[in-house]
């Protein structure tokens, strides 16, 4: 029995009773449709089931990028908000998306060499996300390749490169305000790792926020891991070690509140009636865990789609040759079970 070939573009223009233009320009998402014309396409692709060539699509276009990815996080929930928002966006645009772990750069890697390893992708453009979005040798290197860059999560001052960033230190004294409103006064912090950029940005802002409310800073509860549920577990044990362990617990990523919580559920302490535990991201597992993970949003997906947008066009001809800078500043904290007032 031989196989179905694929539905043409051609089947479907005659579908719906138009040029095969006009489906290429519904596809494209252009603007030069009359709406009931881009729906009968529409209606046509659902009913033919037809599934376009993103390569061949682009390249009619003249609109595809070859966009890399570059990453080194622990966190698996991050990445994979991250990695599945930059897919689909990069597939709603036809673009090509090219994902490269650069986890051995902590290793000890010669970082020329990992530059020689991009330059040779022959990538359009390039989104570095944290903490390699804030590796000064790297960020360096890259300069000279003249390669289209966004930076994700760097609130540095960067001349030459476009940023994609969170407002971090706001969002972590909006989180500690909000543990303080609810009764808590001694509260712990575990950090990230001192490399990340936003590890400085949320402690400043819980050292801020006990600033502001008058409650000292007490070194024994702010300990470091390293975004991991491992390490949440480890600091959220050795704070509920402590001879006067505190009544809250503000993790700077979910994986690590995850862990603390973990933690507490192996001493027995009940959360949120002895110890309330938050997190920061918003990512699957706040949700996924019980008691849910009471956390700071941060819109993801919103900001690696904004940096394959500024990349698409910074690599157009109209771009004015100026970098990009933009920081969102919605911050929302989403309230589950496992925050509870001091009584």
């Amino acid at each position: 029995m031989s196989k179905r070939q694929p539905i043409t573009i051609k089947e479907v223009a005659e579908k719906a009773g138009v040029s095969q233009m006009t489906v290429s320009r519904v596809l494209n998402k252009q603007k030069l449709v009359k709406e009931s014309t881009r729906q009968r396409v529409e209606e046509a692709i659902s009913a033919l089931n037809y599934r376009p060539n993103l390569m061949a699509r682009g390249l009619a276009g003249g609109r595809s990028k070859l966009i890399g990815l570059a990453y080194y996080n622990p966190s698996p929930s991050y990445l994979s908000a991250l990695l599945v928002s930059a897919l689909k966006h990069c597939r709603d645009l036809g673009h090509h998306l090219v994902i490269e772990d650069l986890a051995d750069i902590d290793d000890g890697a010669d970082t020329s060499a990992i530059v020689e390893r991009l330059s040779t992708i022959q990538l359009d453009g390039l989104i570095l996300t944290p903490p390699l979005s804030g590796n000064a040798a790297l960020l360096n290197l890259i300069h000279e390749l003249n390669l289209p860059t966004v930076l994700l999560g760097n609130t540095m001052a960067v001349e030459s490169q476009s940023t994609v960033t969170f407002d971090d230190q706001a969002a972590a004294h909006a989180m500690t305000s909000f543990l303080i409103e609810k009764g808590h006064e001694r509260i712990g912090l575990v950090c990230g790792p001192g490399q990340h950029p936003s590890s400085h940005q949320r402690r400043d802002g819980y050292l801020g926020a006990l600033a502001e409310h008058g409650l000292p800073v007490e070194k024994e509860l702010i300990l470091e891991g390293d975004f991991t549920f491992r390490s949440g577990m480890d600091m959220g044990d050795r704070l509920l070690g402590l001879d006067h362990p505190p009544s809250a617990i503000f993790a700077s990523n979910d994986d690590m509140a995850a862990g603390v919580i973990a933690a507490a559920q192996r001493r027995s302490v009940q959360v949120p009636g002895e110890l309330s535990i938050v997190g920061f991201d918003d990512t699957a597992i706040a949700a996924a865990i019980w008691p849910r993970l009471t956390t700071v949003h941060q819109p993801i997906a919103e900001m690696v789609e904004a940096a394959i947008d500024i990349i698409s066009q910074i690599t157009s001809s109209d771009w004015d040759g100026k970098p990009q800078h933009m920081v969102n500043n919605n911050i929302q904290i989403v309230q589950r079970e496992s925050l509870g007032e001091r009584q």
